[in-house]
């Protein structure tokens, strides 16, 4: 079995080929850029991961991890221009570097890449794969919008924000892993519990992503601190916040997410700190992670098979970049 470190290794030799035309350069320049902007090629190496849960990896396995990471930047591209984003781990957006015409470009053509690796695969898997892909995609367009149109609700229930980041980033990582599995002959039962493993770790790890974007290290983080806070982003954290807070706080918070002025985020940061949310937090991060792991006791392998995804799923939700 390989490490999550050795698959990274494997999959960026060959990721590091070139996906794209030399011509438009004003087209695929912007698109060879944002890829060197690197990641942890988490989705792709789930992928491998589930595959190699249940058999030696298949070079079809290598194809679809190459198409879901493709696909994945596509998303982060045309997020960055919604979310007004800067930065990207610590380099500049497509569409700050560029424009965002050429940004929007870019995720699209990146987009149609992702499916051409997937008709590269040719064993008997590739409809049902095919079909869980384009569901996926749909149902990270639709996390997208929800997201947005949560910015302008005044209320949004927790159970709503969570359906809101299932599909906006659980339901990838989790058909990463199936669709992986897919591949090395699972059953539908073990690839069931492995989709819910994955979906549960999303969430976990979205809870995680929304603390660090409030109080992570922005050198460490990549991205400018408080960016969800600026975009007045109905996150965990906020939501928790306006439950918990005494009607002053409450009422600061709502003023606050009309303003955008200098000290708007220490301000906020402030009163989720006077909240407590910081052990909530945790409390809600670990339900979540419980919940993933206990799926995967329950996949029919030998345990030994399973530890590198909970090497991963312990390295994810501590992480602090």
């Amino acid at each position: 079995m390989y490490s999550f470190k050795d698959l990274v290794v494997q999959f960026s030799e060959r990721f590091a080929s070139a996906h794209f035309d030399s011509e438009p350069a004003s087209l695929y320049d912007p698109c060879n850029y944002f890829l060197t902007i690197g990641g942890k090629r988490i989705r792709p190496i789930l992928c491998l991961m589930g595959n190699e849960l249940f058999n030696e990896i298949d070079k079809d396995a290598f194809h679809l991890a190459t198409a879901i990471e493709l696909f994945h930047n596509f998303t982060l591209i045309h997020d960055d221009i919604m979310d007004a984003a800067a930065l990207r781990r610590g380099m500049e957006t497509i569409h700050t570097k560029y424009n965002n015409s050429t940004a929007i470009l870019a995720g699209d053509v990146m987009m149609i890449k992702s499916y051409e690796y997937i008709n590269k695969m040719n064993g008997p898997y590739l409809q049902k794969i095919l079909r869980i892909f384009n569901t996926t995609a749909k149902e990270v367009c639709e996390g997208q919008q929800l997201d947005m149109d949560f910015e302008q609700k005044e209320v949004v229930t927790l159970d709503q924000y969570i359906q809101m980041i299932t599909l906006k980033t659980s339901v990838l990582l989790a058909a990463s892993l199936e669709m992986g599995a897919i591949i090395g002959g699972a059953s539908e039962g073990n690839c069931r519990h492995l989709y819910e493993f994955g979906k549960n770790l999303g969430i976990a790890f979205q809870i995680q992503d929304d603390y660090l974007d409030a109080f992570g290290d922005p050198e460490k983080f990549g991205k400018e601190v408080g960016g969800d806070i600026r975009q007045n982003k109905k996150t965990f954290l906020l939501l928790h916040t306006l439950e918990v807070a005494p009607e002053e706080q409450r009422a600061q918070l709502f003023q606050l997410m009309k303003d955008q002025s200098s000290d708007k985020v220490q301000k906020v940061l402030a009163i989720y700190k006077a909240c407590g949310v910081d052990a909530w937090a945790n409390t809600l991060k670990e339900h979540y992670l419980n919940t993933a792991l206990k799926h995967l006791d329950d996949i029919a392998v030998v345990s030994s098979r399973k530890l590198p995804l909970k090497e991963l799923a312990n390295f994810l939700i501590q992480r602090d970049v």
